[in-house]
C-alpha cells in the first residue's frame, strides 16, 4: 500500500470515527496536549527573552517553532514506530490521530446543547451553554442572541476546525494536520491583540493567517455548496459570501459566516461585548427573517453537508484516481 494511498484512508477513517464518536472528553486529546505544551512553554520563554517589544516578537517566534515542530517531529516518530511492526497499526494509529484533529461532531453537538436549553425555556442553561464555544460575553444575551452566537461560531469554527484540517490532512497526512492543529491552538491561545499578547502572540497569529487564507476561501465556496445539498437557499449564500467575506478584522473569518449567512437569510456579527468592553463590528447578512433556535440545528446540518463535500473533493477523488489509475 503506498503512503498516499495509507494515509487517505486514514483520513476517511478518522472523518467517520468523528461523525460516530466526537470529541469524548475523558479521553487523551493532543489537542489538549499542545494547549499545555504552549502554556508550558508560555512561562519558560517570557522568563528568558526580555519583556521589551522586539524580546517578546523574538519569544513569540521561538514559541511558533518549538509547539510547532514537536507535536509533528512526535506524530513522524509515532507513525514510522508503527510502521515498522505493522503497515495496518500505522494506519490504525494515523485514523486515530485524524479523527482526533477533525471536529465536525462536537461542534454539531455543543450547539446543539445551546439549542435544547433554549427549547427548553432554560436561558441561563443556554447562556452557559453557548459560553462554552464562543468568546464573546454571554450573560447579558437574550434568546436571540444565544441563537445568533451559536450560529456564528458553527459557521466560522467550520473553516479551522473542520475544512482546513481535512485539507492540511489530506495534503500531508497526520503530520501536516498536527502542524496546522499546533498553529491554530497557538493562535487561539496567545493571538490577540491586547496588552498581554500584542508582541508575543504576533507570529502565532500572523502565521495562522496565512495557512489559512486558501482554507478559508475554500470553505466559504463549499458552504455554498453545502447550503444547497442541506436545502437552503445556496444561490443567496454565494451572493452574501461575495459580498460580505471580507467583513472582518480578521482576514479568514468571515467567508464561512458570510455564506452561512446567506443560507439562512440571516444577519450575523454586529457589535458584540468582550470581556466587558463594547466592541463594534459590521453586520454580515441580511435581516431577512428573525433568527430562531431552530437556526442552530440549519446551521449544523449545512455544517455537515460542506464536511462532506470537501471529504469528496480532498480525499475521495483523490483516492479513486490513486487507487483505479486510468
Amino acid at each position: 500500500m503506498s503512503w498516499g494511498i495509507s494515509h487517505l484512508l486514514a483520513l476517511l477513517a478518522g472523518f467517520c470515527l468523528d461523525l460516530l464518536l466526537g470529541d469524548p472528553q475523558w479521553a487523551p486529546h493532543p489537542v489538549r496536549a499542545i494547549g499545555a505544551l504552549i502554556a508550558g512553554l508560555e512561562k519558560l520563554l517570557r522568563r528568558v527573552f526580555p519583556k521589551r517589544p522586539g524580546g517578546e516578537l523574538a519569544a513569540g517566534a521561538v514559541l511558533v517553532i518549538l509547539t510547532v515542530s514537536i507535536p509533528t517531529a512526535l506524530t513522524v516518530l509515532l507513525l514510522w514506530a508503527c510502521s515498522l511492526a505493522s503497515p495496518w497499526l500505522a494506519l490504525a494509529a494515523e485514523s486515530v490521530l485524524c479523527y482526533q484533529l477533525l471536529a465536525t461532531r462536537s461542534l454539531a453537538v455543543e450547539s446543539r446543547k445551546v439549542y435544547q436549553a433554549l427549547k427548553a425555556g432554560d436561558l441561563a442553561g443556554a447562556r452557559r451553554a453557548v459560553s462554552m464555544i464562543v468568546g464573546r460575553d454571554t450573560q447579558q444575551l437574550d434568546e436571540a442572541g444565544v441563537a445568533r452566537a451559536a450560529v456564528e461560531t458553527v459557521a466560522e469554527n467550520a473553516s479551522d476546525g473542520v475544512i482546513a484540517p481535512l485539507l492540511f490532512l489530506a495534503l500531508g497526512g497526520a503530520p501536516l494536520g498536527m502542524a496546522y492543529k499546533a498553529v491554530n491552538t497557538m493562535d487561539s491561545m496567545v493571538g490577540y491583540q491586547n496588552d498581554k499578547y500584542l508582541y508575543f502572540g504576533r507570529p502565532a497569529a500572523r502565521l495562522d493567517d496565512a495557512l489559512n487564507f486558501f482554507p478559508a476561501r475554500l470553505a466559504g465556496a463549499l458552504m455554498c455548496l453545502g447550503s444547497t445539498a442541506a436545502g437552503y437557499d445556496g444561490k443567496n449564500a454565494w451572493r452574501v459570501f461575495k459580498r460580505d467575506r471580507k467583513k472582518h478584522k480578521s482576514p479568514n473569518s468571515a467567508h464561512t459566516e458570510a455564506a452561512c449567512a446567506g443560507a439562512l437569510q440571516l444577519r450575523l456579527a454586529g457589535p458584540n461585548y468582550y470581556f466587558g468592553r463594547l466592541v463594534e463590528k459590521p453586520y454580515i447578512g441580511d435581516d431577512q427573517r428573525p433568527i430562531e433556535a431552530l437556526d442552530i440545528l440549519r446551521a449544523g446540518r449545512i455544517l455537515y453537508a460542506t464536511a462532506f463535500f470537501a471529504l469528496l473533493i480532498f480525499c475521495g477523488a483523490p483516492l479513486v484516481i490513486l487507487m483505479f489509475p486510468w
